[in-house]
């Protein structure tokens, strides 16, 4: 039973427009070159400027430097912003959806009464 309704709710937050929106942003993030080698390069960066505090060493300037122009040119860029937005708001979306699961399970738990449905 409660596989069922899980399944049930997935299906309904997949009809949602929140996801609905997040999916179509994505695909356009995935569409767009310059964007998508953007972010590849940024992660890559991430990855180095971890690896070095990791290590201890202080980051150089100018990876630092690059790092923050990368990544100033990838949030002002439109399609980036239509994804962080369609992703905030599925994230709000989800939040609602656990408060209301969350809810019910503190009802179910208090309740000396078993339903079957």
């Amino acid at each position: 039973m409660i596989p069922d309704k899980a399944r049930e709710l997935g299906r309904l937050i997949g009809q949602s427009d929140e996801y609905g929106a997040l999916k179509r942003a994505q695909t356009r993030v995935e569409g767009a070159t310059e964007l998508r080698e953007r972010m590849q390069q940024i992660r890559k960066m991430a990855m180095k400027l971890e690896e070095q505090a990791e290590r201890g060493t202080p980051p150089a300037e100018a990876d630092v430097a690059g790092y923050d122009e990368l990544l100033t040119k990838i949030q002002a860029d439109p399609l980036y912003q239509t994804v962080v937005s369609a992703q905030s708001n599925f994230d709000k979306l989800m939040l609602k959806v656990n408060e209301q699961i969350l809810e019910g399970i503190e009802k179910g738990a208090a309740s000396p009464i078993i339903t079957l449905g």
